[in-house]
């Protein structure tokens, strides 16, 4: 007897806007990236050192229809190839989440095509699983999502099946490079910025706290960390009379950026350690989110794992930060999980708060 299996191919077209990026990608079977289209605000609000949300709404009005269409072109794809739609709710900012939603709310009703509504964490858990050409991810895994709004320690057991271990209780290590950033006058984004200024600097000039690490918690704080930054740049200026971050000495940028991004990757490899601790029949540890990105980061995980542990991060930098893929591969797995709770007939409103299982 000859067996046939078939292949069922689907194509979601995803779109992104949480924040200041417009984004549009088209993913196949939640893996395959056929388009990833991002049409960035940074340099606008570099301007103001950080978002303006009403600035970041119009700007998604003028990106989206071209965005779309650059995203289908780029796949190769006419509206009838595409099987799913899927869209970021939230969290985010409610003025920039409104234009995906309606957009993607008036595409599945004159397309006639479900519409799957995504948490905004919910896809960058997703974001490792793109463009892997190796073994495929094994459950249970244990994932760190660390971007500008949110860290979250996740336990993923099977697809939508999340348990969330500890999660941010006031500055996210995204926004806490931010605006150690801002304070030393090197600009937005500070992730990327810090980073630089860290290869020369000397990660143990200043003694940074670990916050919260000797409290059995899974929760993570960065005020405390924030503040000690704030307290040493202070005292540097008062010293030397200075008002002007532009006349900072260059060491002492260096080493004051090495020991901060020293501290946020103690602090982040600690915590995600003690999970693994509970939890020793994790058989994966993905690495998500913005500050994924950061090459220290990745290295300190390296040092710190298990051997046995395989060890995952988005394949492309474009998949650390917010982008339209991780939507449409969240999207779709959501949508095999229940496909009957999606359909073209659903009018999607945004939302601040709701559950990562929504």
């Amino acid at each position: 007897f000859l067996l046939i299996f078939l292949v069922i191919i689907m194509k979601v077209l995803a779109i992104e806007t949480s924040c200041d990026e417009t984004a549009a990608a088209v993913v196949e079977n939640g893996q395959k990236v056929l388009s990833n289209v991002i049409a960035s605000q940074i340099d606008l609000h570099a301007l103001t050192g950080g978002v303006v949300p009403e600035v970041a709404a119009r700007e998604h009005v003028l990106n989206m229809i071209p965005v779309l269409e650059e995203s289908l072109k780029i796949a190769n794809c006419e509206w009838e190839d595409i099987d799913i739609l899927a869209v970021t709710k939230g969290p985010g900012l409610v003025s920039s989440l409104i234009i995906g939603t309606e957009t993607a709310n008036v595409i599945s009703y004159l397309k006639d095509i479900p519409l799957v509504p995504v948490h905004h964490i919910a896809g960058h858990l997703y974001s490792s699983w793109m463009d892997i050409e190796d073994s495929q991810p094994e459950f249970p895994i244990l994932i760190l999502t660390v971007s500008g709004g949110h860290n979250e320690l996740v336990l993923m057991r099977d697809h939508y099946d999340f348990e969330v271990l500890g999660e941010t209780l006031d500055d996210a290590a995204g926004e806490a490079f931010d605006k150690v950033a801002r304070m030393l006058g090197l600009g937005y984004p500070g992730g990327p910025a810090i980073a630089k200024k860290a290869v020369n600097g000397n990660a143990s000039c200043f003694d940074f706290p670990r916050v919260m690490m000797e409290k059995d918690s899974l929760n993570f704080s960065f005020s405390g960390l924030k503040t000690a930054v704030m307290n040493e740049v202070r005292n540097y200026a008062k010293k030397r009379d200075l008002e002007d971050v532009k006349k900072f000495d260059e060491e002492f940028v260096c080493d004051l950026s090495a020991s901060f991004q020293e501290a946020v990757v103690d602090t982040l490899s600690g915590k995600l350690m003690r999970a693994l601790e509970r939890f020793p029949s994790v058989k994966e540890i993905h690495l998500v989110g913005g500050v994924s990105a950061n090459i220290r980061l990745r290295e300190k995980i390296e040092e710190v794992r298990p051997n046995r542990l395989v060890f995952r991060f988005p394949n492309s930098i474009r998949y650390c930060t917010d982008n339209a893929a991780m939507i449409g591969a969240a999207g779709y797995f959501a949508y095999m999980k229940n496909p009957e709770n999606y359909s073209s007939k659903t009018n999607i409103i945004p939302s601040t708060e709701f559950s990562i299982m929504s």
